[in-house]
């Protein structure tokens, strides 16, 4: 499906800004991107995307239903892809209510918006409209470690507030569909790492804080099982599920790799003691501490990609071992937007304590 203008929510963000930068750098494609501009938001992320002619940024909150209406309005998008949402599990332990805000409400804010819009096109461009729902594999909840990895169609079982949230968000987006026949796509998707990643996230934070002698925290024993996917071959997934999927379809996007948390913070550890050794700290394993295990965490999460790969023929192009060696000498190579992320020093992040309106959310 050839698609012209392409609406990303979340495109500052992490996985957003990926997919964002391919677009523009790799297909002739009009990407109108929403953001709010969160403290994980950030244009710096958008790189030489941000200040292209086919990039359009729009500071808009997805419970804001007026000015969503205004941006389909303006922009007149061929599709949307859904990827703005609250993600960090220790947040929403601590703070349920913004996770239920964007993630539940303005999902319903934003497909009740794309209804809408889609109810008044004609012919082709009626024909070609896709709403595409990003999700995260931890709406099944966990897996035994003998268990197969969840395919589409497993049952929810979600443990956490986000994984709450997000579960409610898919449920919403499929009665979207069922019951007004919106025409979407629901992909899910096992943990994300890469360059761009806000350093509350496991890989960064390990990364950032060995660098500076830093303890290393990891919950419980550190045998918690992840299965890890590069940013950049989930972002071509996305690509391909929206522009390719089938309606009303759900496909998983996993990289094959699982690995214990420990496993990953040992391996964080050898590539910094190669490729940034310090004798003042030394080296980096004797850093790591075990701390009490978070509320509710879940034990595996594994996908399975089969789908992805029959229908659509995408496979994980990036090794854990080669996409860590990458993200590593990435975050080494760029102090300069780590340090402003932390700090809070992008000029269009909105400043702490902002109120933010959800309009229409009714």
């Amino acid at each position: 499906m050839a698609l012209r203008t392409v609406l990303v929510t979340g495109g500052a963000g992490f996985i957003g800004s990926a997919v964002v930068r391919q677009y523009i750098a790799e297909t002739p494609v009009t990407v109108v991107n929403v953001d709010r501009l969160t403290y994980a938001g950030s244009l710096a992320s958008l790189g030489a995307a941000r200040h292209h002619p086919r990039h359009r940024f729009e500071r808009v909150d997805v419970c804001d239903r007026r000015e969503l209406e205004r941006v389909f309005r303006e922009h007149r998008p061929d599709a949307v892809m859904h990827l703005a949402a609250e993600t960090h599990v220790d947040r929403s332990i601590d703070g349920p209510a913004e996770f239920v805000r964007t993630n539940v409400v303005g999902t319903q804010v934003l497909l009740e918006v794309a209804r809408g819009y889609w109810s008044e096109l004609e012919g082709e461009a009626r024909a070609r409209f896709r709403f595409h729902h990003v999700s995260t594999d931890e709406v099944y909840g966990e897996l035994g470690p003998q268990d197969p990895p969840f395919r589409e169609g497993a049952p929810y079982r979600p443990s956490s507030p986000y994984a709450a949230t997000k579960a409610a968000a898919d449920h919403l987006v499929r009665a979207w569909h069922r019951t007004y026949g919106l025409p979407v796509l629901v992909s899910n998707c096992s943990n994300n790492y890469g360059p761009y990643q806000y350093p509350e996230k496991l890989i960064p934070r390990m990364i950032l804080n060995a660098l500076e002698g830093q303890a290393l925290p990891v919950y419980g024993r550190g045998d918690n099982v992840r299965d890890w996917l590069y940013v950049e071959d989930h972002a071509r997934g996305l690509r391909l599920v929206l522009a390719r999927g089938r309606v009303g379809a759900t496909y998983h996007i996993g990289g094959r790799a699982e690995r214990t948390n420990l496993e990953v913070v040992e391996a964080i550890c050898e590539l910094l003691d190669r490729l940034a050794p310090d004798g003042r700290i030394g080296p980096r394993r004797r850093l790591i501490r075990f701390v009490a295990d978070r509320p509710g965490h879940d034990r595996r999460y594994a996908m399975d990609s089969t789908r992805m790969e029959r229908e659509l023929g995408w496979r994980p192009a990036v090794t854990f071992a080669e996409g860590l060696e990458r993200t590593v000498r990435w975050y080494l190579a760029h102090p300069r937007w780590w340090r402003a992320v932390l700090e809070g020093a992008d000029p269009q992040r909105p400043a702490a304590g902002d109120a933010h309106r959800c309009a229409g959310a009714g």
